[in-house]
């Protein structure tokens, strides 16, 4: 007998939110070959440190069970760190799962988004699904924020305004004199993200330090995360930092249980004072590998710009494609932003060379 189909449901007959379904899904970056180098997701190239490997398979022995649903342990590790209460910091999956908690907590349709672009890739589709409109503010010829233009799109609908430091992709800081002056202008009662995924990676003294910020600003709320230079990407965990009242209309706004219990035994191991001396060994190394990446390319004639994160950009522009492919014929994967340019992570050693070669005859 012939199946009956009649009754099978059409795309057409799901009515979906038409600004939902016209936006593209995050996407990772195509694997490595297997003799070649994954560098298109900014982790950290090291495998995890013994101990923190043990903590996370320890605490995997226990899924069959629930996770403390406000990791209050990790909770109380960070406040003591940074010298706040407890309430003072929220954990999620991820900095970019708290971007969403407290882009859904503060705004409703009609209301809008401030952040510089290009920025991290994910700002624009959090914004959406919120219901709220992004204002994208363009970068600076040197690929910066503009904090002066981001404060002048600030209006009467802006709820929430992102600053990236140092940014993503483009690897630029914003300076700690610059965001005084933009705090000074942005009106009190507009929720400020101080995104800093990468702070660890930052050598520039210059640079703006988001915990000597804490309890300046009333709106002001500091985004971290482990997945970098403490090499927990796989396991989703990080932090905010910021006035209670805040944080509470973030935490209203959470998937239940959305930090796991091998996420905040990882992240715990990772703060032992040892795993995280020899944690910051590795970003030390990163850090050195990135300005000597840097200086090559910048020898070889590509306007690379500051690089303060764990990756460098390359304002490839209408040329993105040819460049990423010849990368990727190389055994590199790197992320390509069609029109822009191409951010290439900072991994493992022998990729510097791959990197210099094939680049060189790209200029």
């Amino acid at each position: 007998m012939d199946a009956v189909t009649a009754s099978e449901p059409t795309p057409t007959q799901v009515r979906l939110r038409p600004e939902i379904a016209a936006l593209p899904p995050y996407r990772q970056g195509r694997p490595a070959p297997a003799d070649g180098f994954k560098l298109s997701s900014n982790e950290n190239p090291w495998p995890p440190l013994e101990a923190v490997r043990r903590a996370v398979a320890d605490a995997a022995g226990e899924v069959n069970r629930y996770p403390d649903a406000t990791a209050l342990s990790l909770r109380e590790r960070l406040a003591d760190r940074y010298g706040v209460g407890v309430d003072e910091v929220l954990v999620g999956a991820g900095s970019v799962s708290l971007l969403a908690q407290f882009i859904l907590a503060a705004c409703a349709p009609g209301d809008e988004v401030v952040y510089s672009w290009r920025s991290f890739e994910a700002y624009p589709g959090l914004v959406t699904v919120a219901g709220a409109t992004s204002v994208q503010v363009p970068n600076r010829a040197d690929h910066g924020h503009d904090l002066d233009a981001m404060a002048e799109a600030v209006t009467e609908h802006t709820r929430v305004i992102i600053v990236c430091s140092p940014n993503n992709p483009t690897g630029v800081p914003v300076t700690a004199e610059g965001f005084e002056r933009f705090m000074a202008r942005v009106p009190e009662d507009r929720l400020v993200l101080l995104d800093e995924a990468y702070a660890e990676f930052v050598r520039d003294e210059a640079s703006v330090v988001g915990g000597s910020l804490i309890g300046r600003y009333p709106n002001l709320v500091l985004l971290r995360t482990f997945s970098k230079a403490y090499g927990l990407a796989g396991v989703r965990v990080g932090y905010a930092i910021g006035p209670v009242p805040i944080l509470d209309a973030a935490r209203t706004t959470a998937i239940p249980l959305g930090v796991t219990a091998v996420a905040t035994a990882g992240a715990l191991a990772a703060l032992e004072p040892a795993n995280e001396a020899e944690l910051l060994q590795r970003v030390d190394a990163l850090a050195a590998r990135r300005d000597a990446l840097r200086a090559a390319l910048v020898d070889q004639g590509w306007a690379v710009p500051a690089a303060q994160g764990n990756f460098v950009w390359l304002p490839t522009g209408e040329r993105t494609a040819e460049v990423a492919d010849r990368l990727f014929e190389a055994g590199v994967v790197a992320r390509a932003f069609p029109g822009d340019g191409i951010r290439v992570s900072v991994g493992e050693e022998a990729s510097v060379d791959v990197l210099l070669r094939v680049l060189k005859g790209l200029v």
